[in-house]
């Protein structure tokens, strides 16, 4: 069974207009997912897509208006079962002095396992072992105040990761970070996913931080449009462009290229892959 499952996942809300009359939008829409403990899943979609509303149901922010979601096979709906849920699926957001609340980083780490009623001699040895992961272990006495935006956001995955959650779901956690922070975030987060079992789902607009996931979901209008390997995904450039989606810059040359004429494989997915394509043909 999938540690994150979905069937006809739903939600409405109500938005305003201008004259205060009420409107209802549908964010989710029949929305079907499975996903297996240990997979390294990515999420894309534009803008108001609901992908950032299907995170929060993953975590229980949200509960569906019709429809169920279940987490290692709890279903969201049941108010007891919140702590559960929130236990399993962690949640990291697209701006970490949102979710850093400590003035020193050991205290910030420290805050999720202190809620979940975890003894201060285990919180202690968990807050290393958190830090330890994402390579932040020597900024422990730092105010997270003077660090970078990328130190930042591995010290809330270092907060996640101390409550041990069986998953990790990551709400475009690269948005604001410049090349190196996105780098070192994704180099942690995969770490994670491979070494210690840790199922992610990562929801990005940044085509290239998904080539390397196990299984790509395209969202649009509240729906699941696309779904397969990225390889099988990045290969149907003209339906990626009807849902308003890039595909990543060098899978774009290698279309174009083959549209010009060069008998290039579909899904070229990076520079060497291009590059070898490209030499195949001279001989």
């Amino acid at each position: 069974m999938g540690i994150v499952r979905a069937a006809g996942l739903r939600h409405d809300y109500t938005k305003y207009r201008e004259d205060e009359s009420e409107v209802k939008v549908r964010a989710l829409d029949g929305v079907d997912l499975d996903v297996k403990e240990g997979d390294f899943i990515a999420i894309l979609g534009h803008n108001g897509s609901g992908k950032s509303t299907l995170a929060k149901h993953i975590n229980a922010l949200l509960l569906p208006t019709e429809g169920t979601i279940w987490i290692d096979e709890i279903d969201t709906k049941g108010e007891e079962n919140l702590w559960k849920v929130r236990q399993r699926a962690g949640m990291v957001f697209q701006n970490p002095d949102n979710q850093i609340i400590g003035t020193v980083v050991d205290e910030d780490v420290a805050f999720g396992p202190e809620n979940l009623g975890v003894p201060t001699e285990k919180i202690l040895h968990r807050v290393e072992e958190a830090l330890t992961k994402v390579g932040m272990l020597k900024f422990r006495d730092k105010s997270p105040n003077r660090l970078s935006g990328g130190q930042k956001q591995r010290v809330a995955i270092a907060g996640v990761v101390a409550m041990r959650p069986r998953c990790i779901v990551l709400d475009e956690p690269t948005a604001m970070l410049d090349p190196t922070g996105r780098k070192d975030v994704l180099r942690t987060v995969h770490e994670l996913n491979e070494k210690e079992g840790v199922t992610v789902i990562l929801i990005t607009h940044y085509m290239e931080e998904v080539v390397d996931a196990d299984r790509v979901f395209v969202m649009d209008k509240g729906k699941i449009v696309m779904e397969g390997t990225p390889r099988e995904v990045f290969s149907r450039v003209e339906e990626l462009k009807s849902h308003r989606m890039d595909v990543p810059q060098v899978t774009e040359l290698a279309w174009e290229l083959k549209k010009a004429g060069l008998a290039l494989p579909d899904g070229i997915l990076t520079t060497e892959e291009l590059v070898e394509a490209l030499a195949a043909l001279k001989h």
